[in-house]
């Protein structure tokens, strides 16, 4: 159990003296109450609530006890699986997971421009099943000044971060005074993913147009714009984008609720690519929850994604599986959904009503209508998308902003470049 039991026994005499508590009869005595209190001799039939009060012998045993409170803090720019996993696992060294985001000065002062606005970053934060609590704008740095405030104001037990360290521009350990407190712990960072790996993976079709242009024609280069360059360097042959995520089916395990509907609950589907899994993605979600009593979200695959969009997901299958997967609105996810939602699926999944929201992706090759055998059966609803963001605006705003977030990525590269240099094996998780 993670509460942290404060037990206090207060012997209240009254000013009265109870001789029959002293020596060894009242040694043994003593011994079956405190033994009677905490359920060593709970077979007797003694009620046990709290607190306990004996008034014939001026006796009181009282037990509270306090959730314990940790808080994790973060950017959670261009939010992935890996910030997911590691709110997940702050989750599970308390009861509450209090979460500070931020603000876009600090990260702008400390690490470069966001890609996102708080308000996305909120709701993208707020989404997530393990969070409780927010605190918005918190500090890059936790000073003395706010480390007083989490552990007076909100009452945290223990700060936690990452085993990759985070130092402040002049080369000090942002959680020094917290581990100096004794009130820090360390989990362990997800492999394979950063909120710079994707940028990087956004940008490397650019970085590959870049290169072929230059080779063949420097006048005809400098006159393109990011977006024809992008578009140019996406139908090189460079293939998907390397991901070194290690899938796991314990990963997968550690996100599933691991429940299925009730029986007659009202399942809801909704599908889609779910690629850079942003705060539109949210709130089309939580519209679709609200319909019914469990919420199923098929997911496309790769294969699938290529060929209805013309260009590879810059997030692999399981990656997007997992960013869906930690959304506290969605109840279980298909990995590698099919296009069409067709009759088997229907039955398979006891599927009472499929939805699709009004903001898609708009670049959709297709010959049929992957909706009209639920449009047939009468359980087909289009929702009002509460947002207007796609992936695709997403990616234009680190494209339109390629040097400065070039400049970024470069930066964050050596670090992150250190820290796989000297990884070391951490346990948890």
């Amino acid at each position: 159990m993670n509460s942290l039991e404060f037990e206090t026994v207060h012997w209240i005499w009254d000013g009265i003296l109870y001789p029959q508590l002293f020596g060894l009869g009242g040694i043994m005595i003593a011994a079956a109450i405190i033994g009677l209190s905490t359920g060593y001799f709970g077979g007797i039939g003694i009620p046990c609530s709290s607190p306990y009060h004996w008034p014939d012998l001026g006796i009181l045993y009282k037990r509270r006890k306090r959730p314990v409170r940790v808080y994790m803090d973060g950017c959670f720019d261009l939010m992935h699986y890996g910030h997911a996993n590691a709110l997940r696992q702050a989750k599970s060294l308390g009861d509450v997971l209090v979460v500070g985001v931020v603000s876009d000065e600090e990260i702008v002062a400390n690490k470069g421009p966001p890609v996102l606005s708080m308000e996305e970053r909120l709701i993208l934060v707020r989404g997530l099943k393990w969070v409780d609590e927010v605190i918005v704008n918190a500090p890059y740095d936790i000073n003395e000044k706010f480390l007083n405030t989490l552990f007076n104001e909100y009452k945290i037990d223990y700060i936690i971060h990452g085993d990759d360290p985070c130092l402040l521009p002049d080369g000090t350990d942002a959680y020094g005074l917290a581990k100096r407190a004794g009130r820090y712990k360390q989990i362990k960072r997800t492999e394979g993913v950063s909120s710079t790996d994707i940028v990087g993976r956004i940008l490397s079709p650019l970085r590959a147009a870049d290169t072929d242009m230059s080779q063949n024609n420097v006048a005809i280069h400098q006159h393109h714009s990011n977006t024809e360059k992008l578009q140019a360097g996406k139908n090189l042959p460079i293939g998907p984008q390397l991901s070194h995520f290690l899938p796991t089916s314990r990963r997968i395990v550690q996100f599933s609720n691991g429940k299925g509907p009730e029986p007659g609950a009202r399942v809801v589907y909704i599908d889609g690519a779910f690629d850079l899994f942003h705060a539109g993605h949210v709130e089309i979600l939580r519209s679709a929850r609200q319909l019914g009593d469990f919420l199923l979200v098929g997911i496309y695959s790769d294969q699938t994604v290529s060929e209805r969009r013309g260009s590879h997901p810059i997030m692999h299958l399981h990656e997007r599986s997992l960013s869906v997967l930690g959304c506290r609105y969605v109840d279980e996810v298909i990995i590698g959904a099919p296009w069409e939602v067709t009759k088997d699926m229907i039955a398979t999944f006891n599927i009472s009503l499929v939805v699709h929201g009004t903001i898609a992706e708009n670049n959709h090759r297709c010959e049929f209508d992957p909706y009209a055998i639920a449009r047939s059966m009468g359980i087909f609803q289009m929702i009002t998308s509460p947002s207007n963001i796609t992936s695709a605006s997403v990616e234009s705003r680190i494209i339109d902003n390629y040097e400065a977030y070039e400049k970024r990525n470069l930066k964050k590269k050596e670090s992150e470049d250190r820290y796989y240099a000297e990884k070391k094996f951490v346990t948890g998780d």
